[in-house]
């Protein structure tokens, strides 16, 4: 929603100033300014980026719509599906959590969070960490810096879309001026015409200019930024995982492990202790 209200402000701020300076909105209809701009610069995009690059950018902007991926409810669930794993193992041993691990689809654990369990990447993630403590060959320090690397992987695959959104619209405004250019040359084979020709294609070529500059730092920007900071805090539910294995593969009982996770999450999205112990209560 704020994306969305954002984007009216800037629409209704430049072209509301525009106005109310006694300009004429027609001047600013200059589609064939649009198809240089839009077709070289998306062009460039192509050619810059791996496919899966162009699509994670291309699903990712809608993505940004729908609101957080994880919400507060979300990393509650992935604390207690972790509390209620680590309890397991600490009753029956680390084997016996061996089938769970194996087909998370079937085990009475997973099965109670179909939400997380329809998240292949999250669960794909917890359950390679778990089998590398059910291998029993693994020390703490070791675990805690496997896992960093694959977060760390994670995360730079997750923030490429908005690295290569942020380089289309740095380049945006080197394209308004492409457009401006051959709006130029096109206004010096009118030299010699009618004044008001020439006052048109003059201004066709600063319209250009401008959409550039408009586009780069007012659409485009930003939405890279948002897609940034959406990666960022998705980041969060794999750190969690991690910081509460290491802890558990540490010695800490699974209420002092998840706790050790919980302090990782931001303050919008983080459980109060009192809840999150109440529900950890509840789902015994």
């Amino acid at each position: 929603m704020l994306i969305i209200v954002g984007f009216i402000i800037v629409i209704l701020s430049v072209l509301g100033g525009f106005v109310l300076s006694h300009g004429k909105l027609g001047a600013l209809w200059q589609p064939y300014e649009v198809l240089i701009i839009c077709g070289a610069a998306f062009g460039a995009f192509l050619v810059a980026n791996p496919l899966k690059v162009v699509k994670g950018a291309l699903l990712g902007i809608p993505g940004l719509l729908k609101g957080a991926r994880y919400k507060r409810s979300d990393y509650v669930d992935i604390l207690s599906m972790i509390y209620d794993v680590l309890v397991k193992a600490r009753k029956e041993g680390m084997i016996g959590i061996e089938k769970d691990i194996d087909n998370p689809g079937s085990s009475p654990v997973f099965s109670k969070y179909p939400r997380l369990l329809a998240d292949h990447h999250l669960m794909e993630f917890t359950t390679d960490c778990l089998r590398l403590m059910v291998s029993g060959n693994m020390e703490p320090h070791e675990l805690e810096q496997l896992l960093e690397i694959e977060v760390e992987t994670h995360h730079q695959e997750a923030v490429e879309p908005a690295h290569a959104l942020q380089v289309l619209a740095d380049s945006l405004p080197g394209f308004g001026i492409v457009a401006a250019v051959l709006g130029i040359v096109i206004t010096m084979a009118a030299i010699g015409g009618e004044v008001a020709e020439i006052g048109h294609h003059v201004a066709a070529a600063l319209v250009g200019t401008f959409l550039g500059i408009l586009l780069g730092y007012g659409f485009v920007g930003p939405l890279a930024a948002s897609m940034q900071h959406r990666a960022h805090e998705e980041g969060k539910a794999f750190e969690i995982i991690k910081m509460a294995l290491v802890s558990s593969l540490r010695g800490y009982p699974p209420t002092v492990a998840v706790e050790f996770a919980r302090k990782l999450l931001f303050s919008d999205v983080r459980p109060a202790f009192a809840d999150l112990e109440a529900h950890l209560r509840g789902n015994r």
